[in-house]
């Protein structure tokens, strides 16, 4: 298997910390955006959406999304069990991860995309819409907070693949929108020292 990755995407970070939640190492090709590889016909041939991250497996069959790539990987190195141990707890894991997708990660990928200098030019911005996302995840900080009184991770009793997404989403609110857990949010706060601390978290 090959890797393709992006090293400040969180979606490629997802990948990563899960690859190293499991003990893998697979072969990592950088692509440098900036300098266009992600559009050559080579790579196109890969993800002709010429984005990251692709699994490119022995046989040439290539995987994109992230999400796809974890639950593949998942599947064929089920320990620990990243996407839950029996049939609630995966539909659990699955509702959670979708939520963590939808509500925060996605946002906040928005509101880089539209208020950044780097997608200048490179994808219409509509900076009104940057703002809105920015509401949007700060008012799902609080909501996360609620939601996490009495629990040490998002979807079950130990740490899930929505932990990954959602810790992925609050790095990248806090390094490119600014917006970190407040104080009064203390069980978002404890979570995120808690996934934080974890040997993966730099992955």
């Amino acid at each position: 298997m090959k890797f393709y990755d992006l090293a400040a995407s969180p979606n490629t970070r997802r990948v990563r910390i899960l690859m190293a939640e499991k003990g893998l190492e697979i072969p990592t090709v950088q692509i440098d955006m900036m300098k266009g590889e992600n559009k050559t016909p080579d790579y196109l041939a890969k993800n002709s959406l010429g984005v990251m991250p692709v699994l490119e497996l022995d046989d040439g069959t290539c995987i994109t999304e992230s999400a796809a790539i974890c639950r593949y990987l998942d599947e064929i190195h089920p320990e620990p069990p990243l996407f839950g141990r029996d049939p609630v707890e995966r539909a659990k894991v699955e509702m959670w991860h979708r939520r963590m997708e939808l509500e925060i990660l996605i946002p906040v990928i928005q509101i880089f995309v539209h208020s950044n200098d780097m997608w200048k030019g490179r994808r219409p911005q509509v900076p009104a819409y940057a703002d809105i996302m920015r509401t949007q995840v700060t008012e799902r900080f609080d909501w996360l907070d609620k939601e996490l009184e009495g629990r040490d991770y998002i979807a079950t009793d130990g740490y899930t693949i929505a932990d990954i997404t959602a810790q992925c989403g609050v790095l990248m609110a806090k390094a490119a929108a600014g917006i970190r857990a407040q104080p009064e949010q203390k069980n978002l706060t404890a979570w995120w020292e808690r996934v934080s601390a974890r040997p993966t978290a730099r992955a």
